[in-house]
């Protein structure tokens, strides 16, 4: 890695929009956010990101009533260099993109594949819905651009973020395995580790019986992270066990008297705090960001196969893998497993000392040798 050799290095970050309770925005802000500690310039190419929510630069405005138009406004704003240190017409040395665009230096595939999430969404829903997604010109977009990175070698380089996206974007798209690099996401685990004085402060806000289990689900996107299982699983596990919901969504989708919905929490490391387990049964999930706060925060993890952060745990030590999501009986053995406050305790430790190898540290250190120095061939 090498700030000293291009200490004005620009990169430039892409993403389309902004959400409050966005994985991959609050994932880009620490990102940008080290990059910037390191001496490095950031620049933020964006159609919906409020400028105070960027600290580390300018924001470019972008066009993006559609993710064609906003992936024909990066094309014109910004033409990829050829040599690290020689700006684009834009100012960019390096382009980084979190959203699928026509092409980039270096595409972080935080979003997963979408042939890939619709191939398994397929599996758990009706012909009339799988009609009706496959007429949406939203997903025909998302594949159109997909295709134009994987299979046409938009991206000079792709970082996957667990080993089943690696995987996929070969076998969907046949591009080379050589060329994409893994790095596993991180957080600030010091921000979520666990507070006694908050969680019984918390707690006791919440309306949380000494003996009650709270199970936290978080993140939005309610449907693809398998909330219904959730639910159902909850149900059917008993009257001690309660369910809080951290996010935005559709709740009249998901009416139970054994839920609690938290709407977007923004102080979701005390939160962790005052849960016991956290479950999470994702139809798909590159690499969830909760779990992996959830993680350092020394909660057992109960989720499935089809998320990334499934590769970075071991069944029954630091939470529970589940194959598929719509085994409700599989759920809810689990949460009756760690239902066990004695297993709780020692997960704790155990998990707490794991979150520490995926600090947002060294996520940003593996990320910049990627960057720079950047290769800059095209074949």
């Amino acid at each position: 890695m090498s700030r000293l050799r291009h200490p004005n290095l620009t990169i430039g970050f892409v993403r389309r929009a902004f959400s409050f309770s966005g994985g991959a925005e609050t994932y880009l802000e620490r990102l940008a956010s080290g990059v910037v500690e390191r001496g490095y310039q950031a620049r933020l190419y964006s159609a919906r990101w409020p400028a105070t929510q960027w600290r580390f630069g300018s924001v470019i405005a972008v066009e993006g009533k559609s993710a064609i138009a906003f992936a024909n406004g990066i094309r014109k704003l910004v033409e990829p260099s050829t040599d690290v240190g020689k700006p684009s017409s834009s100012g960019c040395d390096i382009l980084m993109s979190l959203e699928r665009i026509w092409r980039c230096d270096v595409y972080r595939a935080g979003d997963g594949v979408h042939r890939a999430w619709l191939e398994r969404r397929a599996a758990v829903e009706g012909r009339l819905q799988r009609l009706t997604r496959f007429l949406n010109p939203k997903h025909s977009a998302a594949l159109t651009l997909e295709k134009s990175l994987f299979a046409e070698g938009g991206a000079g380089r792709v970082i996957a973020n667990s080993q089943m996206v690696q995987e996929e974007i070969t076998r969907f798209y046949g591009y080379p395995q050589d060329r994409i690099e893994l790095i596993y996401n991180g957080v600030p685990i010091d921000r979520f580790r666990l507070n006694l004085e908050t969680r019984q402060t918390l707690r006791e806000r919440l309306g949380l019986k000494h003996d009650e289990i709270a199970v936290l689900f978080a993140g939005t996107g309610w449907e693809r992270k398998g909330l219904r299982f959730a639910i159902k699983a909850i149900e059917a596990s008993g009257k001690k066990m309660r369910l809080l919901v951290a996010g935005r969504g559709d709740k009249r989708k998901y009416r139970s008297s054994s839920v609690q919905f938290l709407d977007v929490v923004h102080n979701m490391p005390a939160l962790y705090s005052a849960v016991d387990i956290f479950l999470l049964p994702t139809i798909y999930d590159p690499f969830s960001n909760a779990c992996l706060e959830a993680l350092a925060a020394g909660l057992p993890v109960l989720t499935t196969r089809a998320n990334g952060f499934s590769e970075i745990i071991d069944h029954r030590t630091h939470g529970s893998v589940i194959d598929d999501p719509q085994d409700i009986s599989a759920l809810q053995a689990e949460l009756r497993y760690w239902s066990d406050g004695s297993r709780r305790e020692e997960a704790r430790i155990t998990n707490s000392g794991l979150a520490s190898k995926f600090d947002i540290s060294v996520n940003v250190a593996r990320t910049l040798e990627i960057l720079v120095p950047l290769p800059r061939s095209r074949e």
